[in-house]
């Protein structure tokens, strides 16, 4: 399909001259090849990374719109106003599609979040946050110790963590021990990034950087589930 989308372009020189905007017309073009080719050109089981057959595992469910504007915004990294481009929709439409596929996405089960985090009011503020997605804070911890007495309990499906904890121990520490024990998606959540990207150690793939937007904590959430290994609770 990437090819026939380059073949199309290359034989109409007003496309090709388009393409030199970025990354908007280019996969605007990708969606109308695709259209007409009526596939949505699946990836076989066998060439899918585990994260890519967990996503597509959970994208089953969603009506192809919706499907095609989530993809666009987290696996893309797309903003909407783009996506609505790439889509040729209104900007309010593709909100909606977005919208309805986390809905979806989120209504299959709730997740249990864990917080590791040792300021009270960023707690609460979290703890806030997760619920309003509707699913469930099954622990919180402010040290290290706490952290793996509350995971060894709960075993939760997502980490929300701090690097810098209440006694002086470390966020990446606990989490690193965490990954030991359970195959869990975390989310670093801290002030201070540049501790976590020193590429002395494995780089985090979940990032949010305090004063944080809770729109962006929420965007990253959905993103970390989204993309998260089946269930480990059935162990």
């Amino acid at each position: 399909m990437v090819r026939l989308t380059l073949e199309t372009a290359l034989a109409d020189e007003a496309l090709r001259q388009s393409l030199n905007e970025g990354r908007v017309p280019l996969y605007r073009l990708f969606l109308q090849v695709l259209a007409k080719e009526k596939t949505e050109s699946p990836t076989s089981a066998a060439d899918a990374s585990k994260r890519e057959a967990a996503a597509q595992g959970r994208l089953g469910g969603i009506t192809p719109a919706s499907r095609k504007a989530l993809l666009l915004t987290t696996v893309e990294e797309f903003s909407l106003a783009e996506a609505a481009q790439v889509m040729e929709l209104d900007l309010d439409k593709v909100e909606a599609l977005v919208a309805d596929a986390i809905a979806e996405l989120n209504s299959e089960q709730a997740a249990q979040v864990m917080i590791i985090e040792d300021e009270p009011m960023i707690m609460v503020q979290l703890e806030d946050l997760v619920l309003s997605m509707d699913h469930q804070v099954c622990g919180r911890a402010t040290t290290h110790k706490e952290a793996i007495r509350a995971v060894q309990a709960h075993k939760p499906d997502l980490v929300l963590a701090d690097i810098q904890l209440a006694d002086g121990s470390s966020g990446v520490e606990a989490v690193a021990e965490i990954l030991t024990q359970i195959d869990v998606p975390v989310i670093f959540i801290t002030g201070f990034p540049e501790r976590l990207l020193t590429g002395e150690t494995t780089e985090p793939t979940y990032l949010v950087t305090k004063p944080f937007r809770e729109e962006t904590v929420k965007a990253t959430i959905s993103q970390a589930l989204f993309f998260a290994s089946p269930r480990h609770k059935a162990a």
